[in-house]
């Protein structure tokens, strides 16, 4: 049993947001079924590639998932696809994609078939436009004040953020349009525009409200954590740490444990502030962090890790995504959010679940991605509920594809 037994969920999708949607929901136990292009859809070989030159990508976005690849420039595959998405059943009528095409498979056209459809669709602005992170950023002012201080130009985000935070979304989204349903609502379509969570995330923030009252714009800070005091030091041995004095107990304790007490206070005494003030700190971080920056330069990581640790202080060190998989605990076996995972075509590595911990149902182990059409004959019996005779016609058309499945099925 999991959380979301029985829920039967449909994607057709592309890039970041709704494929990490759906594998959400399958790490909480829905069955979602994606279907593809035969030979595969746009990310079939999206970087980062395994050695194989497998797509990692695909991997860690379709884990859980059922496949069932499809010829979707015929009629006959538009009707397969169309069935599985209106199939029956109290827990399916479940549609999450960002492909929508109008004439077969909108929300108006679909819903024909199955009059309380749910239907997810995330498009890139709400104009109906494409967009992707790293154009909605530009187009809202994000790399303006990203980067180092001295830095003159805009710098993009190796985080697709927005990307992440849609997906997200869409999982929220059709969760609450189920509910909708399941007390009498009906179905419908909802509809989240790429562009616009960002620009509700800039607003909940305040940096929109920022702008239009202070008439100035965020400058380029570094490293340094805006609105309070965070920095990053050189130590001693080459390595790098971030350290945050956010709240009052995290500046207090970085105080204490670097021994400057007396300097910031006197600090402050020739500034006229209270250090204690976040506001404060982050007007005058330059002088603080020159208070700061001698201790962490004179000693080892080693010589202040325990001791910070200890104080419960807020901080870390900079690695590499190679060093983190090496050095950091949480990036490995003993935390039981990781399980090694054999995954077809690449070999074995630490694949994640879902990171919510439900109490009242165990975590279900990361499943992995199918092969492309892997599950091609039983979607298209249990769901679509066609006979062998209609599933082996199909297959032998080239209408649906799987691994392996033409020397099984004979024509009928």
């Amino acid at each position: 049993m999991t959380v979301l037994s029985g829920m039967r969920v449909v994607e057709g999708s592309a890039f970041v947001a709704v494929p990490l949607a759906g594998m959400t929901l399958a790490q909480m136990g829905a069955e979602v079924i994606r279907f593809d292009r035969i030979g595969g859809g746009l990310d079939a070989g999206r970087w980062p590639l395994a050695p194989t030159g497998r797509s990692l990508f695909w991997q860690g976005m379709n884990k859980g998932k059922k496949s069932i690849a499809v010829d979707m420039t015929s009629p006959e595959g538009r009707e397969v696809v169309t069935r599985i998405i209106t199939a029956p059943g109290p827990d399916a009528g479940l549609f999450l994609t960002n492909l929508r095409v109008r004439g077969w498979m909108d929300h108006e056209t679909l819903r024909a078939h199955r009059d309380d459809l749910i239907m997810v669709t995330l498009t890139g602005d709400r104009h109906g436009r494409p967009q992707v992170d790293y154009t909605v950023n530009p187009a809202l002012g994000v790399p303006h004040m990203t980067g180092p201080e001295d830095h003159p130009d805009p710098v993009a985000h190796a985080l697709p953020a927005w990307d992440l935070i849609a997906g997200n979304l869409c999982v929220s989204a059709l969760l609450a349009a189920e509910r909708h349903r399941l007390r009498g609502g009906g179905g419908q379509e909802v509809e989240i525009a790429l562009k616009d969570v960002a620009a509700a995330t800039l607003g909940h923030l305040g940096l929109i409200a920022d702008a239009a009252l202070n008439g100035t714009d965020r400058a380029k800070a570094g490293n340094a954590l805006y609105g309070a005091y965070g920095q990053d030091f050189l130590c001693a041995d080459g390595r790098r740490v971030m350290v945050i004095g956010l709240t009052h107990r995290q500046w207090r304790g970085l105080i204490a444990a670097t021994g400057t007490g007396e300097a910031m206070a006197a600090l402050g005494a020739r500034l006229g502030v209270s250090l204690d003030d976040e506001g404060a700190r982050w007007r005058h971080r330059k002088e603080i962090t020159a208070i700061l920056a001698p201790w962490f330069a004179a000693r080892r990581v080693p010589e202040f890790e325990a001791d910070f640790n200890a104080r419960g202080l807020t901080w870390s060190e900079f690695r590499s995504m190679r060093e983190a998989l090496d050095h950091d605990p949480d990036l490995g076996p003993d935390n039981p959010l990781f399980s090694q995972r054999v995954h077809p075509g690449t070999g074995a590595y630490l694949t994640p679940a879902h990171p919510a911990a439900f109490g009242a149902v165990p975590r279900m182990a990361p499943g992995v991605a199918p092969e492309l059409g892997a599950d091609t004959e039983q979607i298209l019996a249990e769901v679509a509920g066609l006979d062998s005779g209609e599933i082996g016609r199909l297959f032998d058309r080239g209408i649906v594809a799987a691994p392996g499945a033409r020397a099984r099925l004979p024509a009928a």
